[in-house]
């Protein structure tokens, strides 16, 4: 059998070509070398990234926590004054009308001047002169139980003053205790308001809530009314009870627009909206 010979030229070409596939496939591994050496710098550098951004966020975070507490802070601050303010206005309103009830039980000496004693005409005989005395003030119920010689003033006093002074479990017992002698008296609606006060500051939602809801099952006109209702839905909030005081704060809103007690609900109801939202 007859061999061709391929000249040199032919075999060098022959070589390269079944050579080629080798070298290219070199080439192929370092640019997948290549490729995963950009990929592992680029992973790098996102996780520095992310690094970078979480702690940023937390930061972040913090600076947040330090606004809410200080805005907590400055919330109950504002409460307390609220609160001491409400209490010095009903102190002052109390000593308006002891006053003023003081000024009508005395009469004025020019309101009953002395007859001459010419005109003094002598009673018949037999006939009784009435004696002119005052009125003993009623009290209902036995007012021994709140000290002897209290009337139903003195009573509401002595508890404001304990609730003034921040004895809340002494005021809570003074003004149960002079609703139980005075249930419908002049000052029962004020007292039964801050019965509620002094459970509400010791976080006895419950009982609070049953004394400002009875407060507005009886005077629901009352001065009072509107700060009644606003604290049902503070007690309900306090309870957890959220679509309770949800409703209940809607009321406040819409009953008594432009009130502090509106204002004070809708701050409440945000609040509530901002943690269903989270």
């Amino acid at each position: 059998m007859h061999i061709r010979r391929l000249p040199f030229s032919a075999c060098l070409v022959l070589a390269l070509a079944f050579a080629a596939p080798a070298s290219a496939q070199r080439m192929s591994t370092a640019d997948r070398l290549t490729a995963l050496e950009q990929q592992l710098t680029a992973m790098r550098s996102g996780n520095l990234d992310l690094l970078n951004q979480v702690g940023e966020l937390k930061t972040e975070v913090q600076a947040l926590r330090a606004q809410i507490e200080e805005l907590q802070q400055q919330l109950e601050l504002e409460k307390q004054s609220g609160r001491n303010q409400s209490l010095d206005f009903d102190d002052r309103l109390n000593r308006l009308e002891n006053a003023a009830a003081q000024s009508m039980s005395v009469p004025s000496p020019s309101a009953t001047p002395a007859a001459p004693a010419s005109a003094t005409v002598p009673a018949p005989a037999g006939a009784a002169v009435p004696a002119v005395q005052e009125a003993a003030p009623r009290v209902y119920g036995d007012a021994s139980t709140l000290g002897k010689g209290m009337d139903e003033r003195g009573a509401y006093s002595a508890a404001f003053d304990a609730l003034k002074a921040g004895r809340y479990a002494e005021s809570a017992r003074a003004f149960q205790t002079f609703l139980d002698t005075y249930p419908s008296g002049v000052f029962a609606p004020n007292a039964m308001y801050w019965l509620g006060e002094s459970y509400y500051v010791t976080q006895n939602y419950a009982l609070a809530l049953e004394q400002f809801q009875a407060l507005l099952n009886q005077y629901p006109t009352h001065d009072k009314a509107a700060g009644a209702l606003l604290k049902v839905g503070l007690c309900q909030y306090g309870l957890r009870q959220l679509d309770a005081a949800e409703a209940t704060l809607s009321r406040v809103v819409a009953r008594y627009p432009g009130t502090e007690a509106a204002r004070t609900a809708d701050d409440r109801l945000r609040a509530i909206q901002l943690s269903r939202v989270r």
